[in-house]
């Protein structure tokens, strides 16, 4: 009877809203009801790619399964939960806005896991198949090397994809919990399931935006892997991934003006690589601004083109390569 009076007591606790923890779980209901429609979205979207792109659909079904089946695979993705599980319960000392820390951790943490995920299945995909002459058995076959690069593409991103999705939805629920946890830490109103859903909301444009740079690294990242192996095909696309969020802010600052040597060639930079700094969402973090669907419809655009011309030239670096 006592056992079942201490029960009953710690039930009605949890339930209470000072404690918090009966919003959080509406709020993540919510979150995952909504992540639950994109993951059927995606599923369905698989398997009409194999079915109106029967080579290429082919080649991109054994590349996402080996992909998904490759022990890094699930290095990544339990590291991302490991990472994004302890964030909200660091200290971070900034006086009430741990929060923006932990979303710009949590939006960086899942882009670069998928980011070194498609750079590594690109590399051991293709180039490994390459120099290993795998392609050439399979290009033998009624398949043609157009068919054969978009395959491996498509099959990079639907591996890359599952991944950004399992740890994006995790991400997104840690980020309701962390609302309940700093009010309470901070002896204030614990906000209700609709405060934390509608700030979950509007994180999710930044997390697009991530995935739209994920698309383009692993375009580029493809396209390098048709002439190149892992290590220069991994040093190539972080110097694109540093030099697309550094060189925007030179050009924007003081600096063209004061010395135009740096300006033009900063200029020149960007005329060659992608600005990734548009799919970059700290500074209206910092800001506490909103990013609006427009905007990420730009993005997406921008992404889908940039992704376009790496793969055309995927295609031409692949087109002439000796595979015997």
């Amino acid at each position: 009877m006592m056992e079942s009076l201490v029960l009953s007591n710690l039930g009605s606790l949890v339930a209470t809203p000072c404690f918090g923890v009966a919003a959080w779980m509406k709020a993540a209901s919510q979150v995952d009801a909504v992540a639950l429609g994109v993951v059927v979205a995606f599923i369905v979207l698989v398997f009409i790619m194999r079915m109106i792109l029967p080579k290429s659909g082919a080649i991109a079904w054994v590349t996402a399964k080996e992909t998904l089946q490759q022990p890094l695979f699930l290095i990544l993705m339990l590291a991302g939960l490991f990472g994004l599980f302890i964030f909200p319960f660091l200290p971070y000392h900034t006086m009430g806005e741990d929060i923006k820390i932990v979303v710009s951790q949590g939006l960086t943490l899942v882009k670069l896991a998928c980011v070194f995920l498609a750079i590594w299945t690109a590399s051991t995909s293709i180039a490994d198949e390459i120099e290993g002459k795998t392609a050439l058995t399979i290009l033998a076959k009624p398949v043609g090397r157009q068919s054969f690069v978009f395959g491996k593409y498509l099959g990079v991103m639907v591996a890359v994809t599952a991944l950004f999705l399992i740890l994006g939805i995790f991400f997104l629920n840690t980020l309701a919990y962390k609302l309940v946890y700093d009010a309470r830490e901070s002896a204030k109103d614990i906000p209700t399931a609709v405060e934390c859903f509608a700030y979950v909301k509007g994180i999710v444009p930044g997390l697009v935006l991530s995935f739209f740079e994920t698309i383009v690294l692993t375009a580029i990242s493809i396209a390098i892997s048709t002439r190149l192996l892992l290590l220069p095909n991994l040093t190539i696309c972080l110097t694109i991934y540093i030099l697309g969020h550094i060189v925007p802010m030179i050009v924007a600052s003081n600096a063209v003006t004061e010395m135009p040597i740096i300006g033009f060639f900063a200029n020149l930079i960007c005329a060659f690589i992608p600005i990734l700094d548009h799919f970059n969402m700290e500074t209206a973090i910092a800001m506490n601004r909103s990013i609006g669907w427009g905007y990420v419809g730009i993005a997406g655009v921008y992404s889908a083109l940039f992704a376009l011309v790496a793969m055309l030239l995927s295609l031409v670096l692949f087109e002439d390569r000796d595979l015997a």
